[in-house]
C-alpha cells in the first residue's frame, strides 16, 4: 500500500492527451502549448521505430508507451510524482478503500530509500515483526534502486497465500531477511473502544468513510460514559486530505486545519466548520514514525490550536499533496501540486511533528504486549 495523501480530481485534463501525443510521437517538432515551448520527442518516435525493426523479441508497444510515460514523469525526480498504469491505478483506488491482497504496510520513501512507513495492524506484515522506518534492502533478492514507489509496492503485492522475501535494514545493523505470505487484506478505517471513562478511536487511514465512522463512534463511545479521549493515529499512513479536516472538525471548530503552499505562497487554507462534537473534550493524539501524511496534518492542527496534547514519537514528515488526474484508457497522473503547512506554519515535509511527550515504543514493548504511549494518554487524561 503506497503513502497517498491526495486530491481527488476526477477530470479529463489536456495534459493527459499531451502526454499521449509527445509519447506516441504524434507530435512532429516543436509545440507551443499555452505560451511553453514543449521539446522534440520526435527522437522517441524514431527510437521506438528502431527498436521494432531490430530487438530480436517482440515489442509490446503498449508496454513501450506505458514505460515512456512512466520515464517522462519520472524525470521529475519526486517519488510522490509518478505515472499509474490502469492496474496501478486499481490498486491505488484499492488502498483507499481498505481492500488489497499483499503484506499490509504502508511503503513510502526516505532519504530516497524505500522504507517501511508503517505496518498495519494483524496483517502479515505486522505479524512477521515489520516495523516503522524499517530500510527494504531487497525484494525476493532484487535491489529496488530505480523503481518507482509504484513499481516497488507491486512487486511486494501479489495473491494471497504466495510469499515475498523482504530483506531489511533496521537503525544502520546488519541487513536481516523476512519471509512474509501475503493475505487478502480488509482494513477498517476506524476502530474503537471504551476504558473506564477514556473513549479510545484508532484511525488507520483517512479513507472516504472514516469522517461518518469517527461521528457514529463519538456517539457510541459518550452513550456508554466516555467523557475523555484518545485519538490515535499511529501508523496511519494517511489517505484523503478532505477526511483529515473532517476528523479535526470533531474536536475543533472553525478553525484553520493546514495551508497550500506552492513555491512557497500560501495559495489556500482548510478550515473546520462549525458544532464539533468533541470541541472542549480532555483529548490526547497518539502518533509515532508510522503517522505520515493525512495523519500529520490532523496531529499538527490538533497541536498548534491547543486543543489536544500529543504523546508518542516524531512523525514520518511527508508534507506534500498530489493530485490525481485521469488518463486515458484507466491511466492516471499522480502528481505533487503543493506542501502542506500547519496553521502555525510549520513545514511538515521531512521534517515531521514532534509530540509534546515523547514516549518510546520498544521492540521488548512490542513483543510483551505493552504499550506505553497509550499509557501515558490514560495518565494525562487521568490527572
Amino acid at each position: 500500500m503506497a503513502d497517498k495523501t491526495i486530491q481527488i480530481k476526477r477530470s479529463h485534463l489536456i495534459i493527459g492527451a499531451l502526454l499521449l501525443a509527445l509519447v506516441a510521437g504524434v507530435i512532429g517538432a516543436r509545440w507551443q502549448f499555452f505560451g511553453y515551448q514543449t521539446q522534440d520527442f520526435s527522437s522517441l518516435n524514431n527510437l521506438q521505430s528502431t527498436l521494432e525493426r531490430k530487438f530480436d523479441g517482440a515489442v509490446d508497444s503498449a508496454e513501450a508507451l506505458d514505460g515512456a510515460k512512466a520515464g517522462l514523469v519520472d524525470s521529475l525526480g519526486d517519488p510522490y510524482t509518478t505515472y499509474l498504469t490502469k492496474k496501478q491505478a486499481q490498486e491505488l483506488s484499492d488502498d483507499l478503500k481498505g481492500n488489497l491482497s499483499g503484506i499490509g504496510a504502508e511503503i513510502g520513501f526516505r532519504n530516497n530509500q524505500l522504507t517501511v512507513i508503517a505496518p498495519i495492524a494483524e496483517t502479515p506484515a505486522a505479524k512477521a515483526g515489520l516495523q516503522p522506518k524499517d530500510m527494504i534492502i531487497k525484494i525476493d533478492g532484487k535491489d529496488p534502486s530505480g523503481l518507482s514507489l509504484e513499481e516497488a509496492v507491486s512487486k511486494i503485492r501479489g495473491k494471497a497465500g504466495t510469499e515475498v522475501t523482504l530483506n531489511i535494514m533496521r537503525d544502520n545493523d546488519t541487513p536481516f531477511d523476512v519471509k512474509i505470505t501475503r493475505a487478502n487484506i480488509s482494513v477498517p478505517s476506524v476502530s474503537y473502544k471504551k476504558d473506564g471513562t477514556i473513549g479510545i478511536i484508532t484511525v488507520s487511514r483517512f479513507g472516504d468513510d472514516t469522517v461518518d465512522i469517527v461521528k457514529k463512534a463519538v456517539v457510541d463511545l459518550e452513550s456508554q460514559g466516555a467523557t475523555k479521549f484518545v485519538l490515535d493515529l499511529r501508523n496511519n499512513g494517511g489517505g484523503y486530505l478532505q477526511a483529515a479536516v473532517g476528523v479535526s472538525g470533531v474536536f475543533m471548530e472553525n478553525k484553520v486545519v493546514v495551508e497550500e503552499r506552492k513555491n512557497g505562497k500560501t495559495i489556500d487554507k482548510l478550515s473546520t466548520g462549525a458544532g464539533g462534537t468533541l470541541v472542549g473534550k480532555p483529548l490526547v493524539v497518539l502518533i509515532n514514525s508510522g503517522s505520515a501524511s493525512a495523519s500529520e496534518i490532523t496531529a499538527g492542527a490538533l497541536q498548534d490550536h491547543k486543543v489536544a496534547t500529543l504523546v508518542g514519537e516524531k512523525s514520518f514528515g511527508k508534507g506534500s499533496v498530489q493530485e490525481i488526474i485521469d488518463l486515458a484508457g484507466g491511466a492516471q497522473l499522480k502528481v505533487t501540486i503543493a506542501h502542506w503547512f500547519t496553521p502555525k506554519g510549520r513545514d511538515i515535509d521531512e521534517t515531521g511533528i514532534t509530540p509534546d511527550v515523547e514516549v518510546k515504543m520498544s521492540t521488548d514493548d512490542i513483543n510483551a504486549g505493552l504499550d506505553p504511549q497509550l499509557g501515558k494518554a490514560k495518565e494525562l487524561l487521568n490527572k
